[in-house]
């Protein structure tokens, strides 16, 4: 089966396509819930389409803390059953449907307490491993966790202060790049016959009486607007679902409250250490996750009702993190080390109860008027679990028989053929002129999809050169984004298709001229439309640069809007 480019071409013929049939499913929302639930309808054979307004990923599922995880913490929570969905899913997503986007990592979690700490934490933990292998899906290639002392974590984590710690345990959960990993779950879709397209935003509901029979869709990129109808349309537009379900007019069964989450992106020998760090703070956990030549710091976790669409971290949140993450390092962080800094909002589900307001980072599946489903809440672990709910929902309102879900079965563009290519990356990387490091890290990136980029590179060697300000990543990338994974701006290449604004001092704009210049043949643009796209950029981070200064979250929300989208909404 031929997987599907997402170019420029592409999506217009998509958008042609829904607003010329009725559709079974129409999705709404291009997130990690969105995507995986237009690939759940569409494996089901249903006819589906899926509507971003901005770009994949462009809200929380981007900005998360890029962890694959059951949740230690609910596991304290006593949360037994989303930690057990979680870790199944975990080793869903390690050993089948997306080995080559989903990585094993290690955490060192610092005892500072003798006897009992280490018997409650190490107990917690061990359970923790018995709930994975319980799950039925193995340890998804993980190892189970030990118990050190202090003086073999310190050799471990040599970045640790002595003080900091009387012993440690050491165990594994896994990352992704989750950004990445959302483009790759729209072309999956895309492959099996979903119709995809971004900068395509809902801005009503058809209704005949009560029900919705569809959506009026209007294309950012071109202008237009079309209506699209669908006999169930999915509401999985996370923490957007209370104002996409005032389009309908009708009040929710519950509602959406967002969390905001920041953190920091600091260079891989700020921190002197071996393997991530997972330490408690007086409201939650915090995390040191390595991230290639980088590590990620973060998370907060406080209220936001401010802008939406671009969440800002204020000096304060920056602060929070650096003197916390300092209280046991040897050689502390100062603000000179921040590379990059994300905040993300979660989608936290607030009922009108108490009972309903306890569900927190559990989802819910809801069906407020008859044609349209709501999905919220939840983790981005359990979400093709979410999406399975969701399309169950959906398939009620349909008057014919629908298979049941098999994305369990389904790996994603580029597992197929991914642990051979690895195997053979030496051979590869010969074969192709480009260094075996290199190879592996189109491999981590692209999986057996890697064929695709060097191909690119075949009919313009130029594109096998590192992009200028920005090394860790080839020309050929920033082509690929535009031609094969969606992305129409320069903000869409710079921050989700690679993680450069987040992982140079200069925050991309060291290369943005050259990507621009990049992408442009690709999407068509002109002189004025190329500068147009620079300038906006640099305006970008300019003005996070200016909120990260400020004192609170409301002088830093108005400094981030200094800087508009490119493409109003």
């Amino acid at each position: 089966m031929k997987t599907p480019a997402l170019g420029p071409a592409e999506r217009g013929e998509a958008l042609a396509r829904m607003a010329d049939r009725e559709l079974d499913v129409l999705v709404v929302g291009g997130g990690v819930v969105g995507a995986g639930t237009a690939l759940d309808a569409a494996t089901r054979g249903l006819e589906t389409a899926l509507v971003e307004s901005r770009d994949w990923a462009c809200g929380t599922s981007s900005r998360s803390s890029k962890l694959i995880h059951g949740g230690l913490r609910y596991l304290e929570m006593l949360d037994f059953a989303l930690v057990r969905e979680a870790l199944k899913e975990r080793g869903l997503l390690l050993e089948r449907i997306a080995p080559h986007l989903v990585k094993p990592v290690p955490f060192l979690y610092p005892l500072r307490h003798r006897a009992w700490e280490r018997l409650y934490a190490g107990s917690g933990v061990a359970l923790y491993d018995a709930m994975s292998i319980s799950s039925g899906h193995g340890r998804g290639r993980l190892p189970t966790h030990r118990h050190l002392s202090r003086r073999r974590a310190l050799q471990v984590a040599p970045c640790l202060k002595k003080d900091a710690l009387v012993g440690a345990l050491q165990y594994y959960d896994a990352q992704m790049d989750d950004a990445r990993y959302v483009a790759t779950l729209a072309r999956t879709a895309a492959k099996y016959g979903a119709q995809v397209a971004n900068r395509a935003r809902v801005v009503g509901f058809l209704r005949e009486g009560e029900r919705v029979v569809g959506a009026r869709v209007h294309d950012l990129e071109q202008g237009g607007e079309f209506e699209v109808r669908a006999r169930q349309v999915v509401n999985a537009t996370g923490v957007w679902t209370d104002e996409t379900q005032a389009l309908i007019g009708e009040r929710g069964q519950f509602h959406v409250r967002a969390s905001k989450g920041i953190h920091l992106v600091v260079p891989k020998d700020r921190i002197h250490s071996t393997t991530g760090l997972i330490l408690r703070t007086e409201k939650s956990v915090l995390f040191v996750i390595p991230w290639g030549r980088h590590w990620i710091v973060g998370t907060t976790d406080t209220d936001w009702d401010l802008d939406k669409a671009h969440p800002a971290a204020s000096s304060a949140d920056i602060d929070y993190l650096l003197e916390h993450v300092n209280e046991v390092l040897a050689v502390p962080l100062t603000r000179n080390d921040v590379e990059g800094v994300y905040a993300g909002l979660r989608p936290l589900l607030a009922g009108e109860s108490d009972a309903t307001s306890k569900l927190s980072r559990e989802h819910t599946v809801a069906h407020p008027v008859p044609g349209l489903v709501v999905v919220a809440g939840g983790k981005y672990t359990t979400y093709r679990v979410m999406a399975k709910d969701a399309v169950d929902e959906a398939v009620h309102g349909l008057d014919r028989r629908v298979g049941p879900c098999v994305t369990e079965e389904i790996p994603l563009v580029g597992a197929v053929g991914y642990k051979a290519l690895w195997n053979a990356r030496e051979r590869i990387g010969r074969q192709v002129g480009l260094h075996v490091a290199r190879i592996e890290h189109l491999l981590n990136r692209y999986g057996s999809a890697v064929q695709e980029v060097l191909d690119l590179i075949a009919a313009d060697p130029s594109l096998g050169k590192p992009l200028t300000g920005a090394e860790d990543y080839l020309r050929a990338e920033i082509v690929y984004g535009v031609s094969h994974e969606g992305a129409r701006h320069l903000d869409d290449v710079l921050t989700r298709r690679t993680r450069i604004s987040i992982e140079t001092f200069d925050r991309g704009t060291r290369c943005a001229r050259e990507a621009a210049e990049l992408m442009a043949p690709v999407l068509g643009w002109g002189e004025d439309q190329t500068d147009r796209e620079v300038q906006h950029y640099e305006k970008r981070v300019e003005a996070e640069r200016e909120s990260q200064r400020q004192p609170d979250d409301l002088t830093a929300d108005a400094a981030r809007l200094g800087a508009p989208d490119i493409i109003p909404l």
